[in-house]
């Protein structure tokens, strides 16, 4: 009968504190089935994951522009991206944390074997002794003050889940904002190299003129000029095209140097732009991530003001201790109840002086409250100013692209009574150029204005967290 409280009491501890009973009572192919279902369960848990990142970003706004390179762009950086990946483990690290927390407010038990050797004064021979101590220790949480801690870790928890959520929104914001801004170089890149064409036919023309007497040398070095300057903002675009492009790569997580193989549409292939919203409800703002934030950490200040009051109270301590020693080793004979040593014992702690720490650590709490309240207000006030002013950015942008399309329609129409006037030998070849000139100036603006309406839309998109 002893035997077998000591091997139920060392079963009880073994599944406690170790996990070596009850997995050398699983069979193989039990083994097998965990592990299948262990999959499975990983499985699942990825493809929730996959679904939770996807929703953050909104993932059905992008694909309404029914550009494949850019929804592709957005999904490989919800996969690659560092700074989304280290969104994501600084989420499981809050979930960690506040399991660390919770398992405070739970029952400790330790199991240990302990051998020992003992010569005894006056005896030539030693003794061999063997313990097994199993201590168990518990605060017993009467004030609630473990567990009002454990609410405060799963504050942090659910507030890192929002911080995740405004890391996704940002980088997606900022992968569309790099490929629209690339998909215009690109047309201003084709357009001035059009102008530079142009610009070459002038000056042979005026070389040709000059040598002839008729163009003055003076107009043939502005001629020049204005050659080499359209080279040089060639290049600039050229340059500013490159470092799109690495800043591209990285955003989906691919090498730099791999930026060349970039895709993305032309710039004539872009639909038309979305609808500008006349207004937005202010209950938006209450789904941004860092509004939520800032709501989080308001609820978790106060509780930690109520845990700060806590430390005042007493502490409630429970001790038990349970072990068995044997000066011999005859088997589990000796590991009986008479050679066992168990006891019990429970204690009340009050810090009667600490030096003022416990009143410092109240003021403290109290002045992170404070701080969370005027944080958690000015995060309200950023909102609003961060929505109206892309709204309103989104507006006039708008309005310009509609005014530089309509410029850009009495052009081809100047153009046009200017081509009927070459080809009826009125304007020279020169004349014809310059005005072609001033028609893909007036072009580049329309192309920089309408990726500006383009960015303005996904600055609004980040705004309004995702909910357009």
């Amino acid at each position: 009968m002893n035997i077998k409280k000591f091997i139920a009491a060392s079963l009880i501890a073994g599944m406690v504190g170790t996990n070596f009973f009850p997995v050398t009572a699983l069979a193989i192919g039990d083994k097998k089935e965990v592990q299948t279902q262990k999959l499975s369960r990983k499985e699942k848990k990825a493809l929730e994951a996959k679904t939770n990142k996807l929703d953050y970003i909104n993932i059905d706004w992008w694909e309404s522009y029914n550009d494949k390179y850019l929804s592709n762009y957005i999904l490989r950086a919800v996969e690659n991206n560092p700074d989304m990946k280290i969104a994501t483990l600084k989420v499981e690290e809050a979930r960690q944390a506040a399991k660390l927390q919770l398992a405070n407010e739970l029952p400790q038990v330790s199991v240990g074997a302990s051998p020992a050797i003992i010569k005894q004064p006056g005896k030539t021979k030693t003794t061999g002794v063997f313990s097994i101590p199993i201590v168990a220790s518990y605060e017993a949480d009467i004030f609630l003050k473990n567990h009002d801690k454990t609410k405060s870790a799963k504050k942090i928890y659910e507030a890192s889940q929002y911080q995740e959520q405004a890391a996704y929104l940002a980088i997606a914001s900022q992968v569309g904002a790099v490929y629209y801004n690339i998909v215009k170089i690109d047309k201003l890149i084709e357009l001035q190299e059009e102008i530079i064409s142009d610009r070459k036919q002038i000056y042979d023309m005026m070389k040709l003129s000059n040598e002839e007497g008729i163009v003055s040398t003076s107009d043939l070095v502005k001629a020049d000029k204005s050659y080499v300057q359209s080279t040089t903002d060639l290049i600039e675009l050229k340059k500013a095209r490159e470092v799109l492009l690495n800043t591209l790569a990285v955003l989906i997580g691919e090498n730099p140097n791999n930026s060349a193989d970039l895709k993305r549409i032309s710039y004539d292939e872009i639909v038309n732009l979305k609808a500008v919203p006349n207004e937005i409800s202010s209950e938006v703002i209450t789904e941004r991530p860092d509004y939520l934030v800032a709501q989080k950490m308001i609820e978790k200040a106060g509780i930690d003001v109520r845990v700060a009051k806590k430390e005042f109270l007493p502490t409630f301590d429970i001790l038990g201790l349970l072990g068995f020693s044997a000066t011999s080793m005859p088997g589990l004979k000796a590991m009986n109840w008479q050679n066992a040593v168990a006891g019990a014992g429970a204690q009340a702690l009050l810090p009667v002086f600490t030096g003022g720490a416990r009143i410092a650590n109240f003021k403290i709490n109290k002045n992170r409250y404070e701080q969370a309240v005027v944080n958690y207000q000015k995060t309200n006030l950023t909102a609003i100013q961060e929505v109206n002013d892309t709204l309103s950015t989104l507006k006039l942008d708008n309005e310009k692209y509609d005014k530089n399309l309509k410029t850009l329609d009495m052009e081809k129409k100047d153009f046009g009574f200017t081509e009927a006037k070459y080809n009826e030998g009125v304007i020279s070849k020169l004349d014809l150029l310059q005005r072609k000139e001033n028609l893909l100036v007036v072009e580049k603006m329309v192309v920089a204005s309408k990726a500006e309406c383009l960015v303005n839309q996904i600055s609004l998109y980040k705004a309004l967290a995702g909910k357009v």
